[in-house]
């Protein structure tokens, strides 16, 4: 079943589900990506708002989806699997998640420095210059976006698929933890993530580890 074509069987919900949720494993629907509003996915399922409304909620159970209260429903994982460990990351301690994280992006500062390509390059500079003026204007909620934008087209930057379906599971508790400590702080660590860029973009591994766990460092204080 493709979108525009009404669905015609006795089990709406569970069709419309899992044609949503192949759209979202295809990457129709990128991971942090606002989904469709519900008339829209009516709209595109041929179907009622109610049978809609069931099968977003659904996914949102399985840990694809994730409500936003004034904002939408956004995409946190492209698989059961990713689901499966974003749910059970989002009751872990906060501590936990931040050293399981360390290790993550230290690795993949290391794996993009030695991989990234050029088109990797160029959207780094632009999402660096994109967190940086989102602190500048004091956006907290959009700098909050940002930096986890940046952070993940690092992880990205290493073209490991492993690496990134684990990294995107974590996200709805790293967006957590990222929200509470800037506005408590409203600290942007500006300095320590355009070294790790630079290193990333410059090739240079050792630089890009030593700035991930100087980031890091600051961060965990």
């Amino acid at each position: 079943m493709t979108f525009g074509e009404p669905v015609r069987r006795s089990s709406l919900i569970s069709q419309v589900t899992e044609h949503l949720r192949s759209e979202i494993c295809s990457g129709r629907w990128a991971v942090g990506e606002r989904i469709p509003t519900e008339p829209e996915l009516c709209a595109l399922t041929g179907t009622g708002r109610n049978t809609v409304r069931e099968a977003v909620q659904s996914l949102v159970h399985t840990g694809l989806l994730e409500r936003r209260q004034g904002s939408g429903t956004y995409v946190v994982a492209t698989s059961d699997i990713g689901g499966t460990l974003g749910k059970y990351f989002a009751t872990a301690h906060e501590r936990d998640v931040l050293e399981l994280r360390q290790t993550l992006d230290v690795t993949a500062a290391v794996l993009a420095a030695r991989r990234r390509t050029s088109d990797d390059v160029a959207r780094l500079e632009k999402l660096l210059a994109e967190r940086n003026a989102r602190f500048a204007d004091s956006d907290t909620d959009a700098a909050v976006e940002a930096d986890i934008t940046l952070h993940r087209a690092i992880v990205e930057a290493s073209h490991n698929a492993v690496y990134l379906e684990f990294y995107d599971s974590l996200l709805p508790s790293i967006r957590q933890t990222v929200d509470r400590h800037v506005h408590a702080t409203g600290a942007g660590f500006h300095d320590e993530h355009t070294a790790l860029v630079t290193a990333v973009i410059e090739g240079d591994e050792t630089s890009a580890t030593t700035a991930a766990r100087a980031l890091f460092a600051e961060v965990m204080k």
